[in-house]
């Protein structure tokens, strides 16, 4: 579903009436597989007093004023028993906003007094949030990191994605190809900006083997952490790693190698790295129902801090 949605026209992903029957069907398995796990977190007769709901992201096109998450909150919010709280980048995008990245704040409330820092979320897409002194703050995606990584393991190799990084250890990254992905004119735009999983072709790395693709693309990702590290109104005094991301060690050595600043995993600042986008999206679910900010205009671009989330209630 992610692949095709590229070729489906925003016309028709805006109207769920329209949308293709794979996607429909997504959109029900997507939200089954959150009332499971609500069930299986909680058990079924101990519901939270709110859900926050990201969804599933399909398509993100913030040059066009669009984003799509799939997934029924009021569906969720009906069998839970809990009230929900989805839908939270609409608000941003209708008042000029990117509509992401959404976790900058959280970031700010977890980071400590350690200024200026840097959080580098390694999801799909990359994404850093910048913190200085007196509350300054500028947010945006760098780039691919997982997605492409992933997506070359598993058409390459079988696994699902490059487990430690262990195929680009042992694979050389290709100059040439490096090159012409981050020649893309992304790396060059001025943030806040935001991008889709799939703004990057990669064709580059067509022609290489398994391995030699995986330490391209793992090299790619860590260039473009690096470049974006240049739009820091002050170079960070370190960077803490969060995501899935930042379990591929080659990944993490090549981030080291090229962004010369001292980088530690968020777990050991005592965060739970792997339950963090959840608990960002409980802390922006709460801020939501409170008509707290969710966003400001050095994290997305939007015209002025705004609140967001659309509210989905049990009963």
């Amino acid at each position: 579903v992610l692949d095709a949605a590229a070729d489906w026209p925003t016309a028709q992903l805006k109207n769920p009436d329209d949308w293709p029957s794979q996607l429909k069907e997504a959109a029900a398995a997507v939200t089954q597989a959150h009332i499971a796990a609500v069930e299986g977190f909680l058990g079924p007769d101990s519901a939270p007093a709110l859900i926050g709901f990201h969804g599933q992201t399909i398509s993100h096109r913030p040059a066009e004023g669009f984003t799509l998450q799939i997934g029924d909150g009021q569906a969720l919010a009906a069998t839970t028993g809990s009230d929900v709280v989805g839908q939270f980048r609409l608000n941003d995008m209708r008042h000029g906003g990117q509509g992401a990245p959404l976790a900058p704040l959280f970031h700010a409330a977890l980071a400590g007094e350690v200024r200026p820092q840097v959080v580098l979320n390694l999801g799909g897409v990359g994404n850093i949030t910048w913190l200085g002194a007196d509350d300054a703050m500028l947010a945006f995606d760098t780039g691919p990191a997982n997605a492409l990584i992933d997506d070359w393991v598993g058409a390459h190799s079988g696994q699902a994605y490059d487990i430690d990084g262990g195929l680009a250890a042992k694979g050389k990254v290709d100059e040439a190809a490096l090159a012409a992905l981050m020649a893309h004119p992304y790396f060059d735009a001025p943030p806040p900006k935001s991008l889709d999983r799939l703004a990057f072709p990669t064709d580059a790395v067509g022609a290489l083997d398994v391995g030699d693709g995986a330490a391209t693309l793992t090299a790619f990702t860590a260039a473009s952490v690096a470049r974006g590290l240049a739009f820091c109104p002050q170079p960070p005094q370190r960077l803490i790693l969060c995501g899935g991301g930042r379990h591929n060690k080659t990944l993490a050595a090549m981030l080291g190698a090229q962004c010369g600043i001292e980088i530690l995993d968020c777990d050991a600042l005592g965060w739970r790295g792997d339950s963090l986008e959840a608990q960002a999206f409980a802390w922006l679910a709460v801020r939501s129902q409170n008509a707290l900010p969710l966003s400001r205009p050095e994290t997305t671009g939007v015209a002025e801090p705004v609140s967001g989330g659309v509210l989905y209630q049990a009963g």
